[in-house]
């Protein structure tokens, strides 16, 4: 059954031509402005013929055979680690830190140095993740 421009459209519709609009912004062809006038008018659009006229002066747009965004411009990663594993160490890293910070603070306080109870933070999880970024297998090449 053709669409006719009477015919009532739904969100999926609406929500497909956002999508087009969306990367004809990213492509150049509108401004933000525009695009912000044609997304309000989208929303209030009720028929396939209202929802026509805000691409017509726009070429099509095959969204699932956009180009790929990755460029040989694009920087490689610093080290040989995967992001997961430098978070792993960032938090580890943080959280010792602030236990390290906390002891510190408390044995100032006392008047004596009480037992060094965040190795027992720190090690544990520390030797596992030391073990994971030795013997881990990385990040999925393909």
């Amino acid at each position: 059954m053709a669409q006719s421009p009477e015919m009532r459209a739904s969100d999926v519709d609406r929500d497909r031509v956002a999508a087009v609009l969306r990367e004809h912004t990213a492509q150049g062809r509108i401004t933000m402005d525009e695009f912000n006038e044609r997304l309000e008018q989208l929303y209030q659009s009720k028929t396939y013929g209202e929802l026509a006229r805000l691409t017509a002066d726009l070429p099509d747009v095959d969204l699932r055979n956009r180009p790929a965004k990755l460029t040989e411009s694009t920087p490689a990663p610093k080290s040989g680690m995967h992001s997961g594993m430098r978070a792993a160490w960032s938090a580890w890293a943080a959280a010792s830190s602030i236990n390290w910070v906390i002891w510190l603070i408390v044995s100032v306080t006392s008047g004596h140095m009480i037992y060094p109870w965040p190795l027992w933070v720190m090690g544990p999880w520390g030797a596992i993740l030391l073990i994971s970024t030795i013997f881990g297998t990385g990040p999925k090449r393909q």
